[in-house]
């Protein structure tokens, strides 16, 4: 039974979780104006329009590290952009960061403010007190995913990023709950990834069903 609200619950045998996640923001001026217009979380997606152009990686992960070697394939100068001197990401990619002529890593450096009026034009960068202008033509923000697990988190088993352990089937450690989408554990997160694991999560869901 899912108690919808104070009023109202529902019975059903099967449920299919699909809230996603949602990227952690900068926080810093011009972000939110500029989204679309050069401000991107999802490097995969939207590099290519970023072709011989000189763009920016923000964070110090794994998926930075990640962002900034792909993208550095496609544009003409890449920079990242970390706060802390030391990397949280693996050592083996971060050689390959320094071993890219057209990635420029950048440390204990702080992203204030991204400018642009109709499309990103640079970023302020705050390093050792100091303000500086840097040109680019679009800023990666690879800070971290945040799954929407609050509804869920004390009846699934989650991994150590917080999404759902579940499989390419979709079924979770929890009996007749299935995880779509972002939200389980899995390599790829675009809209294409979560399009199958629909497919997936409703078949897994049928075949529970029948079995009962």
């Amino acid at each position: 039974t899912l108690q919808l609200d104070a009023d109202k619950a529902l019975s059903t045998k099967t449920v299919i979780y699909a809230a996603g996640t949602q990227c952690r923001r900068l926080g810093v001026a011009g972000e939110q104006e500029l989204l679309g217009r050069g401000v991107s979380y999802c490097a995969v997606c939207d590099g290519g329009f970023f072709r011989e152009k000189d763009i920016a990686v923000i964070g110090g992960g794994d998926t930075a590290l990640k962002d900034a070697l792909y993208l550095s394939a496609i544009c003409r100068k890449v920079y990242l952009i970390h706060r802390r001197d030391s990397f949280r990401g693996s050592a083996d990619k971060l050689s390959k960061c320094e071993q890219t002529d057209n990635i420029e890593i950048i440390r204990s450096a702080v992203c204030r403010e991204i400018c642009g009026e109709s499309s990103v034009t640079g970023i302020i960068i705050e390093q050792n007190g100091e303000r500086r202008r840097t040109e680019c033509s679009g800023v990666f923000a690879a800070v971290g995913m945040a799954p929407s697990t609050k509804l869920i988190n004390d009846i699934v088993k989650l991994d150590e990023k917080g999404c759902i352990e579940a499989g390419e089937d979709c079924v979770t450690s929890a009996e007749g709950i299935f995880a779509a989408g972002d939200i389980r554990t899995k390599p790829l997160r675009q809209i294409v990834t979560a399009c199958s694991d629909g497919a997936n999560a409703a078949s897994s869901a049928k075949n529970y069903i029948l079995s009962e």
